[in-house]
């Protein structure tokens, strides 16, 4: 791209949108020096920059994938870096489940975690899984004999003992899993109340944190393992929405409506108002016309649901974990991170959206909590 491409372009910030009409870089330059000065706020100063930038790249075609994808990436890092996230209007309790292995449930909740703490929300993160794949992207101690999930589940220990800070985004917390979560299934058996532990918990740290005067929670995400045993049960029970990651391929259709069934059973008897509020399509590859075939199934299945953002497969984000770190820190340009900074902007926008729809129906400031369980309930 010309000197006078997207970074050109950032001189000529305060005129107005015919800036961005011009194609030549002559006429870049003719059209700032004519165009009317911008007038507005600086957020709207800042949304027409953006816009300008974008527009000022080379079309892509379909015919030229390699332009598209890196169309693609380019605009996602114009639309995206520096931006801050709406807040939620309470704390957003969201659990990542799939029960099959290797969809991508660990890699998207930390990644999306880091996206969200990165773009100015405070995030906090429990790990169930005992592999503890989670606390090792984060970088936070997890060996065994540390305060953890296990310690909190079994032994009832303030969940405030347990959490760490990564060290690498600030606002990003986690409550980390050691080995010793390995033998909880069997020791949660014998105890009280032993699915709703961790939601009590939870709503302890919270009320604890609001108390001492810290900063709200903004999300919750809580990494399942691969089953369905008691420590996904809690996941479940703790949760008030449910994100699953779909991997492209065939064998994920067939879990998910197993999952389904599973969600709806928790729903029934345990938790009332968990729903199914967003689908993520992982380790796509839009060479091959399986992962397009699936990705249109899941969407003409769960339109509403679905996000629009798919993760590509990425070595970075494989790579990423080895270095105790996730991919937003470990390569911030790379398509993959990109692609779950634009997965954390939809998660966040949309809850805003559903907000201003809930408030629009009531006239009460707040979206009702079944706003979202309504849309998929007309999915079905």
């Amino acid at each position: 791209m010309d000197e006078q491409g997207p970074a050109g372009m950032l001189g000529d910030h305060g005129r107005g949108p015919d800036v961005a009409a011009a194609t030549t870089p002559e006429r870049r330059r003719k059209a700032a020096d004519d165009a009317p000065p911008f007038r507005g706020s600086a957020g709207d100063a800042d949304e027409w920059r953006r816009a300008a930038l974008v527009s000022s790249l080379p079309t892509a075609t379909p015919d030229t994938p390699l332009m598209a994808e890196l169309h693609q990436d380019a605009r996602r890092r114009i639309e995206l870096r520096g931006r801050v996230f709406p807040r939620p209007a309470s704390t957003r309790i969201i659990t990542v489940a799939n029960q099959k292995g290797g969809v991508g449930k660990t890699t998207t909740t930390v990644n999306l975690a880091a996206a969200l703490a990165q773009s100015g929300l405070t995030v906090l993160v429990i790990d169930t899984d005992p592999q503890g794949n989670a606390s090792t992207a984060l970088g936070v101690d997890h060996h065994a004999g540390t305060p953890s999930v296990y310690e909190v589940l079994v032994d009832s220990a303030p969940m405030q003992g347990a959490v760490q800070e990564c060290p690498d985004v600030p606002g990003l917390f986690c409550v980390p899993a050691t080995i010793d979560l390995s033998g909880a299934e069997i020791e949660l058996v014998s105890l009280v109340a032993r699915e709703t532990r961790l939601r009590v918990a939870l709503d302890h740290y919270l009320a604890w944190r609001a108390e001492h005067g810290h900063a709200r929670i903004d999300y919750v995400l809580v990494d399942c393992p691969p089953s369905l045993g008691l420590l996904t049960v809690n996941a479940f029970v703790v949760g008030r929405e449910v994100l699953i990651p779909i991997q492209c391929e065939y064998y994920a259709l067939e879990g998910l409506s197993q999952l389904l069934k599973t969600i709806d059973l928790i729903q029934a008897h345990l938790n009332p108002t968990l729903h199914v509020s967003t689908i993520l399509l992982t380790m796509y590859d839009a060479r091959t016309r399986l992962a397009q075939q699936v990705a249109a199934e899941v969407r003409t299945h769960f339109p509403d649901r679905t996000l629009r953002t798919s993760v590509p497969r990425s070595v970075r984000i494989s790579e990423a974990p080895s270095y105790g770190q996730t991919v937003m820190t470990y390569d911030p340009g790379s398509s993959g991170a990109l692609a779950y900074l634009e997965a954390a902007r939809e998660l966040a926008e949309r809850a805003a959206t559903v907000q201003a729809r809930g408030s629009a129906r009531t006239g009460s400031g707040a979206a009702g909590p079944n706003d979202q369980r309504q849309s998929g309930e007309e999915e079905r």
